[in-house]
């Protein structure tokens, strides 16, 4: 079984010079369709096309049984009631077998007194993990990165977040960026860093003198021509 790199990272390749024989990493892209996918997990058989309708948060660990993997998991569990009234599904990755998942979520339990509620992928082909652009030859050739997809309902790719083995991810900034995703789109608006629901919402620039005399006279809480500020209703 592969490990978690819980330890130092490790020196940087260098890059390779043009003409060598490199391997591209497939990189999926925002605000395209996600690439589909069809796998076995701890759950039975999902599928992308299993969560039309619904927000998907498909996010990858190097591997099971390891310190950084459990801490991101009870994470994830402790907040998947919160990730499900935004309407969110999650579903966890590594390039680990079924009984190595179901193992390790018998032991969070046992140990950690938490229940992993949300399906886990075996990608042992490493199939999903190549798709999605999980797998980084400068961090290991068989053991995906902290990868993080937000898929929305009608199956786009919104946002993707990768970490290296060593650190964790925050759960609650993803969970945070679930809410403002979904907010921008329902709304046409964009939102500042570190933004929360209920505070103000950030409008686009003029795009021409037609707009900008309009946007002058607007209401809005402008500081400057292009900075402006407004409630969400």
């Amino acid at each position: 079984m592969s490990s978690c790199a819980d330890s130092s990272p490790k020196p940087v390749a260098p890059a390779p010079s043009a003409g060598t024989d490199h391997a591209v990493t497939a990189m999926p892209r925002i605000n395209e369709p996600a690439p589909d996918f069809a796998a076995q997990t701890t759950h039975g058989p999902r599928s992308l096309a299993d969560y039309k309708g619904k927000w998907l948060v498909l996010f990858s660990h190097p591997a099971d049984f390891t310190p950084v993997c459990t801490t991101e998991f009870i994470a994830f569990a402790k907040a998947a009631d919160e990730f499900r009234a935004l309407d969110t599904e999650l579903l966890g990755l590594s390039i680990d077998s079924i009984y190595s998942h179901l193992a390790w979520v018998q032991n969070i339990e046992e140990k950690f007194g938490v229940e992993i509620s949300f399906p886990i992928i075996e990608d042992l082909a490493m199939n999903v993990a190549r798709t999605y652009g999980m797998i980084h030859p400068g961090a290991s050739d068989t053991s995906a990165v902290r990868a993080t997809f937000v898929i929305d309902d009608q199956g786009l790719l919104r946002a993707m977040i990768y970490y290296p083995m060593t650190n964790g991810r925050s759960v609650a900034e993803i969970l945070r960026l679930v809410k403002s995703l979904r907010h921008s789109l329902a709304n046409g608006v964009a939102t500042p860093e570190g933004w929360q629901p209920g505070e103000q919402v950030l409008v686009g620039a003029p795009k021409t003198v037609e707009e900008l005399k309009k946007r002058l006279g607007e209401g809005l809480e402008t500081t400057d021509w292009y900075f402006s500020k407004k409630p969400l209703a």
